[in-house]
């Protein structure tokens, strides 16, 4: 027995209800046709993302560098050189990107590498070498990412060893010219790199070429890592991780270069 409601009731006759058939498939149709939600939607990682965070924080440390600069002072600077590889270590061990890690790390080496690029041109009467340093990094910069967007530089396994082994080797030199520094008395302001010649050339010279390449062949690995997890569309947190994986090459690039600077300058 029919429900007399149901046979009664305007909503319920057959000519409404396929009226709301209709309707509904109008509706649906429409979502269909809505255009794709773009990354940025989605939480995804992006191109813009990333160089948008990368910009902010080499603003930061640029001003922060302002401010080393300004007010010089050698405690200050190797202060800031020790809380910066420390905060470097933590984030570079965290899975997820950090934007209070990576702009804190902007904030530390900028004031380092304002007292340093100082220190250089007062102490080391070496006038003008941070702007070269400077020059020197953004052309290397865009020449790296031309290479790398043109394909004539992929982040191959070969490619990937060979930048171990040499991170590695450069890593424990650092140590021991620190340790000569610390310990011994050279009469050189770099240790090793200027008390040591080879062939009449400075040690520091052959070791601060060698680091410059090590630093561009970073900032390839830098692209690969920044464009793989863009195609992956993985979470947007990882553009801190970019970000902070450009900013730690970018300001070893630049430290190689004043140092380079204020070695052929000295020499």
């Amino acid at each position: 027995m029919a429900n007399p409601f149901f046979t009664q009731s305007k909503e319920f006759t057959p000519e409404a209800l396929q009226r709301q058939g209709a309707a509904d498939a109008a509706s649906m149709e429409a979502t269909f046709d809505l255009p794709a939600a773009q990354p940025q939607q989605i939480g995804r990682m992006t191109y813009e993302g990333t160089t948008a965070k990368t910009f902010g924080a080499l603003i930061l440390l640029g001003l922060a560098a302002a401010v080393g600069w300004m007010f010089p002072n050698t405690l200050l600077m190797i202060g800031a050189a020790i809380a910066g590889f420390v905060v470097a270590m933590i984030a570079a061990f965290r899975h997820k990107g950090s934007a209070p890690l990576t702009l804190l790390y902007a904030a530390l080496e900028g004031v380092f590498l304002g007292g340093f690029t100082h220190w250089v041109e007062v102490a080391l009467d070496v006038p003008g070498a941070g702007l070269q340093a400077l020059l020197a990094t953004g052309v290397t910069f865009g020449v790296a990412l031309w290479l790398y967007r043109s394909g004539k530089v992929r982040y191959t396994p070969k490619f990937q060893k060979f930048l171990m082994i040499g991170l590695v080797s450069y890593l424990v030199f650092s140590l021991v010219n620190v340790g000569v520094m610390l310990f011994t008395s050279g009469g050189g302001a770099w240790g090793l790199r200027s008390d040591v010649e080879l062939f009449g050339i400075p040690l520091g010279i052959l070791v601060g070429i060698f680091a410059v390449v090590l630093a561009t062949m970073s900032l390839i690995a830098d692209f690969d890592f920044i464009e793989r997890g863009v195609k992956a569309q993985a979470p947007d947190h990882l553009e801190w991780k970019g970000a902070f994986g450009l900013l730690v090459t970018l300001v070893w690039l630049y430290t190689e270069f004043l140092r380079l600077i204020a070695i052929f300058n000295q020499r």
